[in-house]
């Protein structure tokens, strides 16, 4: 490995937390915008740097302040932490990329610059997590990440982002006390914060009637995190009431970052250690799962907001995720981490798509996209790309770890024959919701609707269009997020017993 290699696990951290500060002395405001764009895009190409590597058999781990571990802090990079790094820095640098125009219309110029600075502190928090093999280290990140993600919601005109903004703040603190206390209770045990000496040292412990307590409270916290249902209710205002730019960043990695700890935690530290784990993993997961697939889904049937439609459907995909990994195979877990990439890639899609709506409609209610196809066609064929892409019609990226998910399903027998039912009959209600807006916006009176008379901005289209075209690519050529989602498995696997 070459040298300034070894350096890569750090500077995914180091360049968006320094950039911060920088942002916030930045004036005019375009400035802003354009020191937080190419920070993020640093940050992109480090974690494309990180995952090349991961391909290529190398191992990333990095000492801070050349302390080994257990003692210092430790950071370190495999196939499933690459995987999210790239989902977190892609989706980033897309928003950022998309949302400049909305972000001007939306935030006053002159607090662009502490707005930009809360981005990158989000970003560096979110992506601090993946990387860190630290536990404490990640709730220093996690804190990072949940108070930047408040400011960023509550940073646009709407003010009913302010109530959304306090029961996140609500939820996201008792899932990080949850958290918390959590790993107070296995440091108390163990006397270690390291994640695989805490695997190796909860062998040594003699009672582990408090490790089981510790369990229960970092799933309930995570869970609260990553919207599990039906720990879920902030997620849907949160979503509806961000800036676009915002809801296309945290609907594409932010749940997705609290499922990675959660799937690490477990395998990494209870699975290897407590008897019957798994079967209370299975137990406590897949009916919340299967709940979360359906109840989530019928509530987007719903809809008639956009926003609110699409972050349903978020908490119906967030339920893919789990039921995959609440099989405790290595084919669920390989559709489960797949599923992390192709979900982002499909919601981050359709919210650009819906950025693009909202430069042009009165408003994102149905009836105010009543038409809009007619003179913005590209954004709708953009939109309908994505919504293939979440329905998982073949040639899309949602097809391949919908499949891959439907054959872990039928290695569980009767029990996996009802979960195949339960995804086929989620993907047909994904159809309808998803239709309900294609009928809306291509059969619509556009009169009725004041919908738009013009084609989105060019550069927020060429955008969406790129995202839209990945949904394609990886549809078609799923190698790389199915690599990276196999090695990840096998890790995760390897700490089963």
């Amino acid at each position: 490995m070459s040298s300034w290699s070894n350096h890569l696990p750090a500077l995914q951290v180091i360049v968006p937390m320094l950039t911060a500060p920088l942002v916030l002395l930045l004036r005019p405001s375009g400035l802003a915008w354009a020191a937080t764009t190419i920070a993020s895009a640093l940050a992109f190409a480090v974690a494309i740097a990180l995952t090349i590597g991961v391909l290529d058999g190398q191992s990333f781990s990095y000492l801070m302040g050349a302390w080994p571990a257990p003692y210092g802090i430790e950071l370190g990079v495999d196939a499933f932490s690459a995987l999210v790094l790239l989902v977190v820095t892609g989706a980033s640098t897309v928003a950022l990329l998309a949302g400049r125009e909305s972000l001007n219309l939306e935030i006053d110029a002159h607090r662009q610059p502490m707005f930009y600075a809360a981005w990158l502190l989000a970003l560096a928090g979110l992506s601090g997590i993946p990387v860190s093999a630290d536990a404490f280290n990640i709730f220093v990140f996690m804190e990072i990440s949940a108070l930047a993600s408040y400011v960023l919601i509550a940073g646009g005109p709407d003010r009913r982002a302010l109530p959304a903004v306090f029961k996140y703040l609500l939820m996201g603190t008792i899932g990080a006390t949850f958290y918390l206390i959590g790993i107070g209770l296995i440091y108390l045990m163990t006397g270690t914060l390291n994640l695989a000496d805490m695997e190796l040292r909860i062998h040594e412990v003699a009672d582990l009637k408090p490790i089981l307590v510790a369990a229960g409270f970092i799933t309930i916290g995570l869970a609260l995190k990553a919207a599990v249902f039906p720990l879920h209710v902030w997620l849907p205002n949160a979503y509806a009431y961000a800036p676009n730019a915002v809801t296309v960043f945290l609907a594409a990695c932010s749940t997705k970052v609290a499922l990675y700890l959660l799937l690490r935690f477990d395998f990494f530290v209870f699975q290897p250690n407590l008897a019957g784990h798994d079967v209370q993993f299975a137990y406590f997961l897949m009916p919340l799962a299967a709940l979360a697939i359906l109840i989530g889904s019928s509530v987007a049937l719903l809809e008639s907001n956009l926003k609110r439609l699409l972050a349903y459907s978020s908490i119906a995909q967030v339920g893919y995720i789990l039921l995959g990994a609440s099989f405790v195979s290595l084919s669920g877990l390989t559709a489960s981490v797949l599923h992390i990439f192709n979900h982002a890639l499909a919601k981050g899609t359709l919210f650009l798509a819906v950025a693009c709506l909202t430069t042009r409609c009165s408003g994102l209610r149905l009836e105010n996209i009543s038409g809009a196809a007619r003179s913005m066609p590209w954004t709708m064929a953009a939109f309908v790309v994505a919504g293939l892409s979440l329905i998982g019609i073949p040639g899309t990226a949602g097809f391949i770890s919908k499949w891959y998910l439907i054959l872990a399903a039928l290695n569980e027998g009767t029990v996996g024959i009802v979960l195949v039912g339960v995804i086929v009959v989620s993907s047909l209600m994904a159809v309808v919701y998803i239709w309900r807006v294609v009928e809306a916006a291509y059969f619509g009176d556009a009169e009725a609707g004041g919908a738009a008379h013009r084609e989105a901005p060019p550069a927020l289209l060429a955008v969406t269009w790129i995202a839209a075209l990945a949904n394609l690519y990886f549809g078609l050529s799923p190698s790389l997020p199915l690599a990276l989602s196999t090695s990840a498995a096998e890790t995760l696997m390897r700490h089963v017993p």
